[in-house]
């Protein structure tokens, strides 16, 4: 796994949680309890935080970022993930707060200042504009993402579901990696 160190501070890593050798963890990263990160994907906290809670999965390919503090932004934004989150295949998420029992599909993108409430479904390929707000217990698709319906029982079922089948395959990962 590639761990690093940037201006002095290491990610921190949660107990159990995995991170593929073929993966970058770099910087300012707090990694919870449970959660793994997959082949090709990249965490750089290189210029603010990224926190990430327990039990969640960061899949092949996804790339997770910040802001950095300017005229622009003052003061940066971090990059803040929930518990039991799923971000699918090649997902971008950059600067904004993901609440828990979320799943992002693959090719999704989430930009600056957004907020993603609990319990919310995000298609794949959808793009969330910056600083908008997903509401709890929604899917939303395309371009922008749009809430389409409320998600079903089963679908609220699966969100946690998803997020503890990652922990399950992580420890076998772990193992083979040992």
């Amino acid at each position: 796994m590639t761990i690093r160190t940037f201006e002095g501070t290491a990610p921190t890593l949660g107990k159990d949680s995995y991170v593929d050798p073929d993966a970058l963890v770099l910087g300012r990263v707090t990694l919870g309890d449970e959660s793994s990160v997959w082949p090709k994907a990249v965490i750089r906290g290189d210029m603010h935080d990224i926190s990430i809670g327990a039990r969640t999965n960061v899949q092949d390919g996804c790339i997770l970022h910040i802001t950095h503090d300017s005229k622009y932004a003052p003061g940066g934004r971090p990059l803040v993930i929930g518990d039991d989150v799923t971000i699918g295949h090649n997902a971008v998420v950059h600067a904004c707060t993901v609440g828990n029992r979320v799943l992002i599909g693959m090719n999704a993108t989430l930009l600056d200042g957004c907020v993603v409430e609990d319990d919310v479904i995000i298609g794949a390929g959808a793009v969330v504009a910056p600083n908008t707000r997903l509401e709890s217990g929604m899917l939303y698709v395309g371009s922008p993402a749009k809430a389409i319906k409320p998600i079903s029982d089963s679908q609220r079922e699966f969100l946690p579901y998803s997020a503890q089948t990652y922990v399950k395959l992580s420890k076998r990962f772990a193992a083979e990696y040992a």
